[in-house]
């Protein structure tokens, strides 16, 4: 499956962005999705992951309640709804798939677990 992650870009302390992910090439509607993003010099970090049927969605603890995921499988595109932003979200945003991410409610935080990435979308938000 192809992704390609938009939405990115520049915005003040306290604002709101809305990110999209489409995927083609194959049955979307099979995958798990998750976003991922980088901050310059750190690693890849998880921050939300939704299973391929919804409405299950899993965070990490540093985004719940700010950041919200959601998909739409009639239109193979999945969503990061981003609120209340802060500097520290600065990164490039990653869209990700794969099959069988999910263990119950819990989804792998791992980037090795998910085969399918898109390019990056850069947020930035300023103080």
């Amino acid at each position: 499956v192809q992704l390609q992650a938009s939405g990115g870009g520049l915005v003040q302390a306290g604002g709101s962005l809305r990110l999209s992910c489409a995927a083609s090439g194959r049955t979307f509607s099979n995958y798990d999705m998750a976003w991922f993003r980088a901050a310059p010099g750190k690693e890849r970090e998880f921050l939300a992951g939704i299973m391929w049927s919804g409405p299950i969605t899993f965070y990490t603890d540093s985004v719940k309640g700010r950041f919200t995921i959601t998909r739409d499988n009639a239109k193979n595109t999945v969503f990061l709804q981003m609120n209340s932003l802060k500097p520290e979200d600065t990164a490039v945003y990653y869209c990700t798939g794969d099959i069988r991410t999910f263990v119950g409610r819990t989804c792998s935080r791992a980037p090795r677990d998910y085969g399918y990435w898109g390019h990056g979308t850069q947020v930035t938000v300023s103080s």
